[in-house]
């Protein structure tokens, strides 16, 4: 009888060892959209939708990611965050969408990859490229290599915390925001080349107002363009500055013109014509919402409008200054946060 107990135990034993632990195939991510601007939080890679998940009436949200490993993009209303999924890291996100960047915070298993990201992103977003666009070679080759040190240490500081793909994309996104300064230092030199010469023009943008506008209508003032989009972050943060330039300068001979160049973009629908409509209704909605000011209009073909091409424009917010004959007086104008801009306007008399 001790014989057969004893075989029996030594099975049951065997049995234990040989059941394995299923390893966790999915994500648990949970959280929290306050104001939020829509029912559904989507998931993107790349302008592939991933995921959409639903928000209640007070913006929590849990759902189950069963999503390869890497970064991916939450797209709460227009403003979005890059997160970092990966199975059995699950995490918590909240954020307000009234004061995104800031509120934007991370608890749970996947929290310390998620901050990353969050590090890395506030990293481009405040880099004063404005700034090192203006510097001479030197002094830009100086800026652009001590960003790029910046980022790398602080992706390196958690480096194992990411797949080696993820890693590899976040470098070769550097790579190419690196590339593009360069090309936004190149084309700053020629648009010094643009001053006292007359301005591309526009014709008949709508105008949130009503009507259809055009350059051509502002003759006789200072105009003071800003291109910008409802999904560009760095474009929205200018907006408080903005309005407050423009009530400096209310009853002087300067009109502030925002000119959208939405497209689509952040925008779900089933064709580029409808997210074309849902863009502009977007446009209309944030314009409300902020309570922005000054002349609103919007492009007729976003980044591939003649305007916009004709200034080279890729990558926004730009900022153009042209003068009562309707020659460009900077092509490349100082941000409306930064002090040069109002050191720019005393300069013309205003």
């Amino acid at each position: 009888m001790k014989k057969i107990v004893f075989a029996l135990a030594t099975l049951a034993i065997v049995s234990c060892k040989k059941e394995k632990v299923k390893p966790v195939d999915y994500t648990l991510f949970t959280g929290k959209v306050i104001n939020k601007e829509g029912d559904k939080l989507m998931i993107y890679k790349g302008r592939d939708l991933k995921k959409e998940i639903s928000l209640d009436e007070n913006g929590v949200f849990t759902d189950t990611l069963r999503l390869d490993a890497g970064e991916y993009v939450a797209l709460a209303g227009n403003q979005y965050a890059q997160v970092y999924v990966k199975n059995g890291n699950h995490f918590n996100m909240t954020v307000d969408t009234k004061d995104f960047d800031k509120s934007l915070a991370f608890t749970g298993k996947g929290a310390k990859a998620n901050e990353l990201f969050s590090k890395l992103s506030l990293l481009q977003e405040n880099l004063d490229y404005e700034t090192l666009i203006s510097k001479d070679q030197a002094g830009f080759d100086t800026g652009i290599e001590g960003f790029k040190k910046e980022y790398m240490e602080t992706l390196n500081s958690s480096i194992d915390l990411l797949d080696s793909t993820t890693v590899a994309n976040k470098t070769k996104s550097l790579e190419g925001m690196s590339a593009q300064l360069a090309q936004m230092f190149t084309a700053k030199n020629k648009m010094k080349a643009l001053i006292g010469t007359p301005s591309p023009s526009f014709e008949n943008y709508e105008n949130i107002k009503g009507g259809k506008t055009s350059l051509a209508d502002l003759k006789g003032k200072y105009v003071y363009i800003d291109l910008w989009a409802t999904w560009c972050g760095p474009c929205k943060k200018e907006i408080p500055s903005l309005k407050e330039v423009e009530a400096k300068y209310h009853g002087k001979n300067i009109e502030f013109v925002s000119i959208s160049l939405d497209n689509g973009r952040g925008y779900k629908a089933e064709t580029k014509e409808a997210a074309a409509i849902a863009a502009k209704e977007g446009w209309k909605k944030m314009i409300a919402e902020k309570e922005m000011t000054g002349v609103q209009l919007f492009a007729d073909n976003g980044f591939r409008s003649t305007f916009a091409t004709e200034y080279g424009v890729n990558s926004i917010p730009r900022f153009l200054l042209l003068d009562p004959e309707g020659n460009i007086v900077d092509a490349d104008a100082p941000r409306p946060s930064s002090p040069k801009l109002i050191e720019m306007l005393t300069a013309q008399g205003l």
